[in-house]
Parts: structure tokens; C-alpha cells; sequence
């Protein structure tokens, strides 16, 4: 009978040892491989690490990799490193990676050159941002630095600052519940910097617009049943009674490529969403909010000027205007006329094939300082520039190097409508798409010396058939310091 009561009790004392066991498993003891920038020691987000046998990593939003493949504990193993714009040594047989002895719970430090003038700082967006860090116990500089929304991805940002905070507003958002999110146009705030915001080159704090399930809310759905909803062209100023309004562009669309109709928005700060203001006539997409504004006060008065990327459009920077396309003025090469054509830089092309124009005479065909060949720019942002007193571009060129729409680049300007002369590529990816940068002047650090800029990286148009996880689809941050004398080549 004693026996029988031992056997019972060992029988459930080696159950509560399992049980024990699987609620709690050990935690895997990682080997941390950090990866930096050999001119300022900085993590390098965005550092495809690849071993013999073909297992990828991606360095996270601090440079780092949680590793942790228990068959190759103990090992030496040769990895492979490599990054956009980014060269790691190699070694004599023409490998560019290292030897690490992969030693659970060590650490190593890989230096890579930037060949990027540009120094990429984080992702902004999507899932994960910090990732390793995390699970390495590293200290994050965001308060939410595993993502938040439940975004998986979002596309081409427009943001402002509007009654004290920094408004964003992205396109087509993935969601990680499903394969399809929402295309009414996310939503987003952050507090700006020295008033409660991160520096910019920590971060930036989202605190989205969410709906009950804690997922990003369409900001922009306007009424409309099916199709999407985008917005550009996001600028702030008073209304007839004073009120700071928040206006934008909007374009209902069918697809990529057909507009089913447009008009102007503004936000209503009770319901914080867009309502519809005005609808604009189809066939006339120049003559309304575009792109990124600029507002810029000069002998012939207060306007606002729009382009993608360059400034051919300009309205009155009154609020009823806004609504009115009589109102706005086009840039056609002589002066700024209501009823005209603009000479915008597609048209330039035009003529200059033609044969009608020259390019020493153009204002908007900025030539390849490095190849001395003209590019087509394709979207981008132009802003004052208090350190360089010019107008500065960051745009990306179409079909300008190894990426077809990822080559960034830098111009600069005496007035907005040029002529702009030479651009410097800034930032480059190999096969892999850049796309829609625009500069944060709100960001500008040194008295303008230090800007910053972001874009959407992503697999499409790029003709890769691997996107890069985490990162594809997703906004990331840049930092270009315009004292660089790499610059200036490019600089008047």
C-alpha cells in the first residue's frame, strides 16, 4: 500500500515537472551581431546578413540581429553582408562578409562603409521596427518599438504640422490580420521635436487613428463604396473666420492609373476625418493642391506652390481659393498665367526632342553631375534651405542607375522655378524601389545644415521577385548633412 502511494506520487510529481517545463521553456540565449556605420558608429538598419547554407537576417532599425540557430551554436560561420548603398571588405576570393564564432548570449561588431551620402537612420512604419533589439534587451528610443496600428505597411506619407502636433496621412495600408488592409488614406500624430517629440534621428512616436479591433481607420473614405481613397497636397492655413484648417487634395480611384473623380478636403477635428469641400472637373489635375506644397511670400504676393516634383502651379494663399480652379496660375517659362499650359518638365522634354528648346535652356531638366547625362526626375519635395539661402530638391530619378524609381537625388535652386542645373545622387538601391521621398523642413537640425527626408521602399516596379520582410512596403528615414563636400558638385 506504501508503495502503491510512492508510485502515485512520483507518477504526479514527474507530470507537474512537464507541465512545469512547457509552461516556462528557457528562453534562447541569442548571439548579438550588431551592424554600424565605420564613419559615425551608428546601428545601419536595412543589412541583409546571409550564411553559407542560405539563412537571411535583416539588421533592424539599431543595426542588430538576434541570431539564434541552434545547429550552428559553437560554430565558426561565414556570413555574408550586404546593404544598398552600403560596401562590407572583402576578402581575397572576392566575398564580402566575415567569420563569426557564433557564441550564444556574445556579441559582434561589423563595420560597413557608407557609400550613400545619405545616412540611413530607421524604418517608420510597419511591424517590428526594433525587433532584435528587443529580444536582445536592448534600449529603444520609441514607445511602441515593435510597431503600432497593426500596420504590416503603408504607402507614400504626407504630413504637416497642425495645431501643435505633426500630422501624417499614408496611402494603401497593410494590415497583418489579412492580406487586404484599407485604402481610405491612414492617419497618424506625433508630438514635434523640443515640444514633447524624439529627436529625428532617434524616431518618431506614431500614435494612430484606430478603429475598435486597434487597427489603423481609414482618415479619407468620403462616402465613396468602392475604390480607393488617396490625398496629397496637405497644407494648413485660415479659414474666412480665422480657424487653422487642415485642406487636401483628394483623388477617388478606380486604380493605379484612372481617376474616377477628385476635389479638396478638410479635416473635421470632431469626427478627425476628411469630409469633401469641393469637387474638381477630371480633365484638369493641375489646377489644384499637388504634391507638397510650399508656402512662399514674394514681391508678388502670398502663395502657395505645387508640383511633383517641381513648382508649376501656384494659387493665392487664401482659403476660399483654395476651392476655385480659375484661381490658379501656371508656370509657363516666361511668367505665371491662368489660362496656359504649364511648362512643366515632361512638357520640357518634349521640346527638347523636338528640337524647339535647348537644354542649357531648360529650368527643369537637371543634368548627372558624376555622368553628365539630363535625368527625369520622377516625385519628390522642394523646400527653402536657410543654411544653403537656395531652394533644395530631393527627388528620385526615373531609370537613373541600378533601381528604376530608387536613386535619390539632390538639386538645388535659386528660385522655385529653377533653373535647376545639376543634381547628385544621394541614395541608391540595387534593383529595389525608393519611391515618393519628400524632406520634413520641420526636421531641418544646424540652422538647415543637417535635413532629413523619407520614402517608400518597396518591392514593386523594381523587377525583384523577393521583397525584403519587414521592410518592404514601409516608410524609411534618411539624414543629409549639406555641408558634405560630396555635395557640391551639385550646389550654385
Amino acid at each position: 500500500m506504501i508503495a502503491t502511494h510512492r508510485n502515485i506520487l512520483l507518477v504526479i510529481s514527474l507530470a507537474c515537472a512537464l507541465v512545469c517545463g512547457a509552461a516556462s521553456p528557457e528562453k534562447p540565449a541569442f548571439f548579438q551581431i550588431q551592424v554600424v556605420d565605420d564613419q559615425t558608429g551608428r546601428g545601419v538598419p536595412l543589412v541583409e546578413l546571409e550564411t553559407v547554407n542560405h539563412l537571411q537576417f535583416f539588421s533592424d532599425s539599431a543595426g542588430r540581429i538576434a541570431f539564434a540557430e541552434p545547429g550552428l551554436a559553437g560554430q565558426t560561420v561565414f556570413i555574408r553582408v550586404r546593404s544598398h548603398g552600403y560596401e562590407f571588405p572583402k576578402d581575397g576570393f572576392g566575398f564580402a562578409g566575415a567569420r563569426l564564432k557564433i557564441e550564444p548570449g556574445g556579441k559582434s561588431v561589423l563595420k560597413i562603409k557608407r557609400l550613400n551620402i545619405a545616412e540611413r537612420l530607421y524604418r517608420i512604419t510597419g511591424e517590428g521596427i526594433y525587433r532584435d533589439s528587443v529580444l536582445l534587451g536592448e534600449k529603444t528610443p520609441l514607445a511602441e518599438p515593435l510597431g503600432s496600428g497593426q500596420v504590416a505597411g503603408q504607402d507614400s506619407v504626407q504630413v504637416t504640422p497642425y495645431r501643435g502636433k505633426l500630422h501624417w496621412f499614408w496611402g494603401d495600408t497593410n494590415r497583418l490580420k489579412y492580406p487586404l488592409g484599407h485604402f481610405w488614406t491612414a492617419g497618424a500624430t506625433s508630438e514635434l521635436p523640443g515640444k514633447g517629440g524624439l529627436d529625428p534621428a532617434d524616431g518618431v512616436n506614431l500614435r494612430y487613428f484606430v478603429d475598435s479591433d486597434g487597427f489603423s481607420r481609414p482618415m479619407a473614405r468620403l462616402g465613396v463604396k468602392s475604390g480607393p481613397v488617396w490625398i496629397d497636397g496637405l497644407l494648413t492655413i485660415a479659414d474666412e473666420s480665422g480657424r487653422e484648417r487642415l485642406v487636401c487634395h483628394y483623388a477617388h480611384m478606380k486604380s493605379l492609373g484612372e481617376m474616377l473623380d477628385h476635389g479638396l478636403a478638410a479635416y473635421n477635428d470632431d469626427k478627425a476625418e476628411f469630409e469633401k469641400l469641393a469637387e474638381f472637373k477630371l480633365d484638369d489635375k493641375t489646377r489644384c493642391p499637388h504634391g507638397h506644397p510650399i508656402r512662399h511670400r514674394d514681391a508678388s504676393g502670398d502663395h502657395f506652390y505645387f508640383g511633383q516634383p517641381f513648382p508649376v502651379t501656384r494659387v493665392k494663399a487664401e482659403f476660399k481659393r483654395l476651392a476655385d480652379p480659375s484661381s490658379y496660375e501656371v508656370w509657363t517659362g516666361s511668367g505665371w498665367k491662368r489660362d496656359a499650359k504649364p511648362l512643366d518638365a515632361a512638357e520640357e522634354r518634349k521640346l527638347i526632342k523636338s528640337g524647339k528648346l535647348k537644354q542649357s535652356d531648360t529650368h527643369f531638366q537637371p543634368v548627372d553631375v558624376d555622368t553628365g547625362k539630363p535625368l527625369a526626375m520622377h516625385y519628390g519635395s522642394v523646400c527653402w534651405n536657410e543654411f544653403r539661402k537656395r531652394w533644395i530638391l530631393i527627388a528620385v530619378a526615373q531609370g537613373g542607375g541600378p533601381s528604376f524609381l530608387g536613386e535619390v537625388c539632390y538639386a538645388e535652386a535659386p528660385a522655385l522655378t529653377g533653373p535647376w542645373l545639376r543634381a547628385k545622387k544621394v541614395v541608391t538601391h540595387t534593383k529595389y524601389t525608393f519611391y515618393n521621398p519628400v524632406q520634413h523642413p520641420f526636421f531641418d537640425q544646424a540652422g538647415g545644415r543637417v535635413i532629413y527626408f523619407e520614402g517608400t521602399y518597396a518591392e514593386t516596379f523594381s523587377g525583384n521577385p523577393v521583397a525584403t520582410p519587414r521592410y518592404d512596403y514601409n516608410q524609411i528615414m534618411y539624414r543629409l548633412d549639406l555641408a558634405d563636400p560630396r555635395l557640391q558638385p551639385a550646389q550654385r
